[in-house]
């Protein structure tokens, strides 16, 4: 009795540096269960001049956020994207991040993002007094949510600031100058993060309008449907700063009541 056909599967990959290239097919055999990054690996293993390909990846289980990439054009996980998602016939399309400067193949240079985190001063509790500090459990439950964020960067390629704009913060802000670019979602959430523990001494609210630019978002919710920890990025983190950001300064009420010292206790960032 002879052996059951092998199922395989068009991979379609983009080969090329930071100076150019083009996409290159693979075809590829298959097991029942494999994800894109399975079909990547099969293809660096078998394939005849993929064996060079270069793609990132760490944990293969959705927590490291190493093998993002763009697949059939949406960016997602590798590692959790099956291939069953997809019709038997369909080509699975692989290709860098769009929004990032590409090093070779599938991986991209995302260091500005770590550039971006470092403007944020850190969490900065007040003098620990006699005992331990106290929380409320709705207040450790409303910051939980954005310490799932693994930094795969969907959110960042996928913002339309950023991608399709290139209104990426710079390094430093001009004096006086409206903000020149956008930090991004993810840094949007790490924000709210600090600024919603009740711990945290720092204001960082001016430098969210001045420096990081969160008016540059319109709130397409793109952000959000692209996280795979499923984080409310849109309505719990940057709706929420907005609004503080428009609080403290263009509402009257709470303009007035700063300068007469009944607004933010928050000490100022350095």
């Amino acid at each position: 009795m002879s052996e059951p056909a092998k199922r395989k599967r068009t991979l379609r990959a983009w080969r090329g540096d930071a100076s150019g290239g083009k996409f290159e097919e693979y075809t590829v055999e298959v097991d029942q269960g494999m994800v894109v990054l399975d079909l990547v690996h099969r293809a660096q293993r078998d394939a005849e001049g993929a064996g060079d390909m270069a793609c990132r990846w760490n944990c293969k289980a959705g927590k490291c956020g190493s093998c993002s990439m763009e697949i059939n054009g949406k960016p997602k996980l590798a590692c959790m994207t099956r291939l069953g998602d997809y019709a038997p016939d369909e080509v699975i399309q692989v290709q860098p991040l769009k929004t990032f400067p590409i090093i070779r193949d599938l991986t991209t240079d995302v260091s500005w993002n770590y550039e971006q985190n470092k403007k944020i001063a850190p969490f900065t509790p007040p003098p620990r007094p006699e005992g331990d500090y106290r929380m409320k459990q709705k207040d450790v439950d409303r910051i939980q949510e954005f310490r799932k964020c693994i930094e795969c960067f969907l959110c960042q390629d996928t913002c339309h600031v950023l991608r399709d704009h290139d209104k990426k913060a710079p390094a430093t802000q001009p004096a006086g100058k409206p903000p020149q670019g956008f930090i991004g979602p993810r840094f949007m959430i790490r924000v709210a993060q600090l600024d919603m523990h009740p711990l945290d001494t720092v204001d960082r609210i001016p430098k969210l309008k001045e420096e990081w630019g969160s008016g540059y978002c319109n709130i397409t919710k793109c952000c959000t449907e692209v996280c795979p920890e499923h984080i409310n990025i849109t309505d719990n983190g940057i709706i929420p700063m907005k609004e503080r950001v428009v609080d403290r300064f263009y509402d009257p009420i709470t303009m007035l009541l700063s300068k007469l010292g009944g607004g933010s206790k928050r000490t100022v960032q350095k």
